[in-house]
């Protein structure tokens, strides 16, 4: 792994702060009631009404969650991670062999430890369906569609079908709790699940190498997720802090076994009209300990137009975004992983009415 450069200073905003709160208060939820199949729902709705009210309550005042009984089997969750040490584990040339790049956006990356780059991390990514429909371009007036086809190594050899079958699991846990946040939204349940018949979405492993120097540099900056749900697992080894909503303290997050992290992202954040916001977050490194976390990034079909639902808007509640197309934001976002804009990324206050 190369050294820092020794003139790398990061930004102010993106700097760790050194009182970070270490709790385990962000709100954990037991998802049992909606699989264990002998509670009758019918005779005790109480159960179940207490479990979307939890959920709706989390989403509004916090973002995240952590969820617990929520049925993803952990053998999966276990090889997916054998796996993915003994991939990063590898020569540098065995792992470039599958690097992204413009024309294939999926595979391996990590990246330069330079004065203009603040993260450190090495980074595989791979798409749920393959292959995945995006658009072909970033002009709003083109129709045509590519393909993302993901590159797989030849080595750990189960590594395609140990992906695969993790990124199957992943998807039931997500829209499970997708229905759930359209029930605390008084939606009907699968209010959103004709978005992701032909979804985008895809998963990341991340890799944190043990940092000489945690305090000027992150193993990922403060940032919010674009999508609409990201489902994260990570090892024993902490580092994902949460922007607390009631103060702007940073909240460490500390692992729960075999629990999955859950956070709201900006595409829940339109379709709710604000009702749920999605929150910032980052990775503080660790001086001795490599650490693994692999999310799951629930993404609508590329044809989407994301705006705020009809039944939560009225006259005292006006859309807040402007609709705007899920595919041609997504091409806009990976078009700046391999070339510098002259303008900001794009967000969703970009789509603010004001």
């Amino acid at each position: 792994m190369v050294e820092i450069d020794p003139d790398f200073i990061q930004a102010p905003e993106h700097r760790p702060k050194l009182n970070i709160i270490e709790a385990e208060n962000i709100p954990v939820i037991d998802l049992s009631p909606i699989l264990n199949t002998s509670t009758n729902i019918e005779k005790d709705p109480l159960v179940f009404d207490e479990l979307v009210r939890k959920i709706g309550s989390a989403c509004k005042e916090w973002g995240f969650f952590q969820v617990i009984n929520h049925g993803a089997p952990l053998e999966s969750r276990q090889k997916i991670e054998s796996v993915g040490k003994k991939f990063f584990g590898q020569k540098m040339e065995e792992k470039k062999k599958v690097r992204r790049d413009i024309v294939n956006v999926m595979g391996y990356y990590e990246t330069e430890h330079t004065k203009n780059v603040r993260d450190w991390k090495e980074v595989f990514d791979f798409t749920v369906e393959e292959p995945t429909l995006v658009p072909a371009s970033i002009d709003p007036n083109d129709k045509e569609v590519t393909h993302w086809y993901n590159q797989w190594p030849e080595f750990p050899p189960e590594m395609r079908e140990t992906f695969q079958e993790y990124a199957q699991h992943m998807k039931t846990l997500a829209l499970k709790i997708m229905e759930l946040i359209a029930l605390s939204l008084g939606l009907p349940p699968k209010r959103f699940h004709d978005f992701f018949k032909d979804e985008t979405s895809w998963i990341r492993l991340n890799h944190y190498p043990p940092c000489p120097n945690p305090d000027i540099v992150l193993g990922c900056g403060r940032h919010k997720d674009s999508g609409a749900l990201t489902v994260l697992a990570q090892d024993e080894v902490s580092g994902l802090e949460v922007r607390r909503k009631s103060d702007g303290e940073w909240v460490l997050v500390k692992p729960l076994p075999n629990a999955y992290i859950i956070n709201v992202g900006d595409v829940i954040q339109v379709w709710s009209n604000d009702a749920y916001e999605s929150v910032e977050h980052r990775v503080m490194l660790n001086t001795e300990k490599a650490r693994l976390s692999y999310p799951f990034f629930l993404f609508p079909a590329h044809y989407t137009m994301v705006e705020p639902l009809k039944e939560l808007t009225n006259d005292q509640n006006p859309p807040k975004y402007r609709p705007y197309n899920w595919g041609k934001f997504l091409a806009t976002r990976k078009r700046s992983n391999f070339m510098k804009l002259d303008v900001e990324n794009i967000q969703i206050h970009h789509f603010r009415i004001n």
